[in-house]
């Protein structure tokens, strides 16, 4: 009678043991795809960042390329009447 309280017992324990391994086990999977989504998140938002950057860099190359043409312009014709008054 004490070997069949003990077995029950046991089965009851293991039982127990699996199914708390179970839920602890789903809790994980949960958990690592919540951060899996943190993760897509985060890289969408610095590709867009990135995406941001080099719009504004090609701009800023456009804007440098336009002074750049003006400088030389001016440069050209600042030096055009010294070169004639020589």
């Amino acid at each position: 009678m004490l070997f069949k309280k003990i077995a029950i017992a046991a089965a009851v324990a293991t039982t127990l043991a699996f199914v708390g391994c179970a839920k602890k086990t789903e809790e994980a999977a949960a958990d690592a795809t919540a951060a899996a989504s943190q993760a897509v998140e985060a890289a969408s938002e610095a590709t867009a960042a990135v995406d941001a950057a080099a719009a504004s860099a090609t701009d800023a190359a456009a804007v440098a390329t336009d002074a750049a043409s003006e400088a030389t312009a001016a440069a050209a014709d600042a030096s055009a009447p010294a070169s004639a008054a020589q």
